[in-house]
């Protein structure tokens, strides 16, 4: 059985703890979802996504963003089969530098 909301279908509650995950659809606010697991998602969360969306989906999502954790963005190049230089955030730079660079 498919839910519609992403907390039902099992994704992390610590992942939401900002917006009302009531409310939360997976076609509606599926970059919201795909970033956050890719961030700070665990495994289980991962393999939740791919079940709802394609890899390349997700990668074309992804390619989007105007910023993301340097793991996640090499994580989802490598599984996608992509080049980092097709991603916004990686060809664009930051005004500022980040305060902790780890």
């Amino acid at each position: 059985m498919q839910h519609n909301n992403p907390i039902k279908a099992g994704l992390s509650p610590h992942l939401f703890w900002d917006v009302n995950k009531e409310t939360l659809d997976w076609s509606k606010q599926a970059a919201l979802i795909i970033k956050r697991v890719l961030e700070y998602g665990l495994w289980n969360d991962w393999k939740i996504i791919c079940k709802q969306y394609s890899v390349l989906f997700i990668a074309e999502q992804t390619m989007n963003f105007r910023d993301i954790e340097p793991k996640a963005l090499h994580f989802i190049a490598n599984v996608s089969e992509t080049s980092l230089k097709q991603y916004r955030c990686y060809t664009t730079t930051r005004l500022t530098n980040q305060h902790w660079n780890f």
